[in-house]
């Protein structure tokens, strides 16, 4: 017996067929509206949602073929059965081309008329399923997602925004933790090319040997272990994006097939003779200094020029220090739920805290202190013995107390007081300045030797 939630519309100008109809399916438990005239199905299908739709096929007024046209406008996910008669095979075949689910041909059996309801709210089940999955799964990279209020965020967002809809390659810079994965598939969801692959290769993790045959692939025979034809992440990202992590520890050798993929817009996989075309955006990322690897002949200038028609540096969280307040309460939500404890802050100890932390791992970092203190917090805020003793340690200690007994330099001292007042600030580097007494140009230096 099916959930009488679940609304069918029959249309038949056959009143006979139309009660034979409506009575089977009441006798199923669905509930039922049916209706012998095209014109008001036309009105009752643009005001109400249904289903699954079982109209003839031929009638007055509006035919089969007009409902399931609109239908297909007004609610596409609702499977359409088409009732025929021998005479009109093609006019069926051509309901299946316009998107109809199945058809029937008059007689039938009831038995098969069911089955056939069924399987059609089985088709819609899924597909409103499959639906809402990929909303959930865009939904957490868009880019409204991206926590911060701070003006360098805000910044990040409307530049997401408008590049989004680009083919342009992409470099996005930052330290580690920075969150430069989740700005690209920011960029990648909320896209044209949203609808195809998003494919990360972390060109750190994968050995020498092994990257070159999983970006590009391989023919069967190319090498003692290549069993089958193999197709490369380049190619598996046609029509998307492909996600380079860490490009810089990509090996010199093949950042040169890289650029002349680039170049070229085609791949070679290893072993083969021909090349196949590509249609694929490039976004890559470094927390390194490029420049300089550059300029040590470890990464080539003409790739990074081709990798950076658009750049996005994303700033340390320490330089954002207004939003670690949003982040904490974000994380908090996140792992209270996922732990199944029952914690809905954090006390104003505690984020002192965390706001006077220097936050290397940056918003990485900060997520694993929170999951760590919500699994071990017994209340119902997170309290500074919730966090990790190097953390409260550091906040008790003053800056001059800490640099007599480590034996500061007075140049050591200096970077550890502009840390201090930076993350005083939120990351103002005009505030900052103010306060250290220096014009913005040296406090800029003296930031690049910290």
């Amino acid at each position: 017996m099916m959930d009488k939630g679940y609304k069918v519309l029959v249309v038949d100008d056959d009143l006979e067929m139309c009660g034979l109809l409506s009575d089977v399916l009441q006798g199923e438990d669905f509930s039922v509206t049916s209706t012998g005239d095209s014109l008001e199905a036309s009105k009752i299908l643009k005001r109400e949602e249904f289903d699954v739709l079982i109209t003839d096929l031929k009638m007055k007024g509006l035919k089969g073929l007009d409902l399931l046209e609109e239908t297909k406008r007004f609610s596409p996910l609702t499977p359409v059965i088409i009732i025929t008669a021998f005479g009109t095979i093609e006019s069926a075949i051509k309901a299946m081309k316009m998107g109809a689910y199945d058809y029937i041909i008059k007689p039938f059996q009831i038995d098969e008329l069911l089955l056939t309801v069924k399987k059609a709210l089985e088709n819609r089940l899924l597909k409103k399923e499959v639906v809402r999955l990929k909303k959930a799964v865009e939904s957490r990279y868009d880019f409204h997602q991206l926590i911060g209020k701070s003006p360098s965020m805000q910044k990040i967002y409307e530049f997401i925004e408008r590049i989004s809809d680009t083919s342009s390659n992409v470099l996005i810079t930052g330290e580690s933790g920075t969150g430069k994965e989740l700005v690209a598939k920011a960029i990648h969801y909320n896209g044209i090319r949203r609808e195809s692959p998003f494919i990360a290769v972390n060109c750190a993790a994968i050995p020498e040997t092994l990257l070159e045959s999983e970006l590009f692939g391989y023919k069967k025979g190319a090498f003692t272990d290549a069993k089958t034809d193999k197709k490369g992440l380049v190619s598996e990202a046609c029509e998307g994006t492909l996600f380079l992590d860490e490009i810089t520890e990509m090996p010199i050798t093949l950042q040169a097939k890289l650029l002349r993929i680039i170049e070229e817009r085609e791949v070679r996989p290893l072993g083969d003779t021909n090349s196949y075309p590509i249609n694929v955006r490039i976004i890559s990322t470094t927390n390194r200094d490029i420049q300089s690897l550059i300029h040590g002949g470890q990464f080539r200038e003409d790739l990074y020029y081709r990798l950076r028609v658009i750049d996005i540096e994303l700033p340390p969280l320490r330089e954002r220090g207004e939003d670690i307040p949003l982040l904490v309460q974000h994380f908090i939500n996140k792992f209270s739920q996922g732990l199944k404890k029952k914690i809905s802050g954090v006390s104003e100890e505690a984020l002192k805290i965390l706001l006077n932390y220097f936050w290397p791992g940056n918003v990485r970092e900060l997520e694993n202190i929170i999951q760590r203190a919500i699994t071990l917090s017994q209340r119902e805020f997170i309290l500074p013995e919730d966090l990790p003793t190097s953390m409260v340690q550091e906040a008790d200690e003053k800056l001059i107390e800490k640099a007599l007994q480590e034996r500061y330099t007075v140049d050591q001292l200096e970077r550890e007081y502009i840390k201090k007042v930076l993350i005083e600030v939120g990351g103002n580097k005009s505030k900052a300045a103010e306060i250290l007494g220096l014009d913005r140009k040296t406090l800029y230096r003296k930031l690049e030797e910290i």
